[in-house]
């Protein structure tokens, strides 16, 4: 490739805030895929991911769609993500990444993804990493003013009160947030310049066992449940981040609950799953990592504790929770998916039909 940027390169990314900050920001709804950065010169494109690995080769249907409609030779930010009705899918998302040839390219037409651009870093011969982010803007909605699906520009606003009505909104298509970015400042590769709110709610979970930490015997994760229609405790997720100390007496605290013998536990059946599972119960194989140790110890469970979450995919918990309290008021049984709070539902297609509110333009051909 002979572009002023080279692949690979870090991203610009950012740092979470609990409130919406106000100032000279263009705000961007956050969106809940993949980040990628697009290399184009000419016939030759990469993608390349957030950790600088190519994925490329697991969205062949990307990069044809990339010489269609993005500049002959551009380098741009973005995110790839995966729509199945009126919303993101990102748990349809995580199946594109498989080590099979015939599998991707069977996933490229069962579950096509698309590309939502945010940034322009380069076009042509022209590096743009050190122009301000509002000319940045000016310079992408004009190179791809006449792009389709399935490659997008994302909408935006200089306007606090539109963000905050986009981050109550969106989230019923799947969307994460609400990203805020200083109009004055350079591209930054991996620097947390920007913002980010994220949604965050609290759950009663039962506490059902737990995964030794890496560094040795201490507690690295807590298993969490909820009970479903049926009756049954399902795995939901995990919840980590205690300092080393709290982790050390946590073993103390939750010996009295080990279990010798796993057929007394509600997930005694998924000792013997394996990575095809549905449930992606807590012993199986990690399909990111392949060899990395997912083995558990059981908990009677009788314990309650409140975490705080961000999103739910399917029916577990997006990204890891957070613990907040123990809730002895609880009883387990009480614990169900029904306390959970459900977005109202909003047309992924409306998201993409937004008109630019910074410069009152749509992104759709006439």
């Amino acid at each position: 490739m002979d572009l002023p940027i080279s692949p690979p390169l870090s991203p610009m990314l950012a740092k979470a805030v609990k409130t919406m900050p106000e100032g000279d920001l263009l705000y961007e709804p956050k969106w809940d895929g993949f980040r990628c950065v697009i290399f184009r010169d000419g016939d030759e494109v990469e993608l390349s991911s957030r950790g600088e690995r190519p994925l490329t080769r697991y969205f062949p249907e990307l990069v044809e769609a990339v010489k269609k409609e993005l500049p002959e030779r551009c380098v741009v930010d973005g995110e790839i993500v995966l729509r199945k009705g009126t919303r993101l899918d990102f748990d349809t998302l995580q199946q594109r990444i498989h080590p099979a040839a015939s599998r991707i390219k069977l996933l490229a037409e069962r579950t096509p993804a698309s590309f939502v651009a945010f940034d322009l870093l380069a076009l042509g011969g022209e590096s743009l990493m050190d122009v301000p982010l509002g000319e940045r803007r000016r310079r992408l909605l004009d190179a791809l003013s006449a792009v389709a699906p399935p490659v997008h520009v994302t909408p935006a606003t200089d306007s606090r009160e539109l963000a905050e009505r986009w981050f109550t909104e969106f989230e019923g298509a799947g969307l994460d947030g609400v990203i805020a970015k200083p109009l004055d400042i350079p591209y930054q590769p991996d620097k947390r310049a920007l913002f980010k709110v994220k949604h965050e709610r609290t759950a009663d979970c039962v506490l059902a066992g737990f995964r030794w930490h890496k560094s040795g015997p201490i507690v690295g994760s807590l298993l969490l449940g909820l009970y479903n229609a049926e009756g049954r405790l399902q795995h939901v997720g995990v919840c980590g981040s205690f300092p080393m100390k709290r982790r050390a007496e946590l073993v103390d605290e939750l010996k009295p609950y080990r279990l010798d013998d796993l057929s007394e536990h509600p997930w005694a059946g998924w000792a013997e799953q394996d990575e095809a599972t549905v449930d992606r119960m807590p012993g199986a194989v990690s399909r990111w990592t392949g060899k990395k140790d997912l083995s558990w110890v059981p908990l009677r469970p009788e314990l309650v504790i409140e975490v705080a979450y961000q999103a739910m995919e399917g029916d577990r918990f997006r990204h890891m929770a957070q613990f907040r309290r123990w809730r002895p008021d609880r009883t387990p049984e009480s614990c169900t998916y029904e306390q959970l709070e459900v977005p109202v539902d909003y047309d992924l297609e409306a998201i993409f039909e937004t008109p630019d509110a910074a410069a009152g333009r749509s992104f759709r051909k006439p």
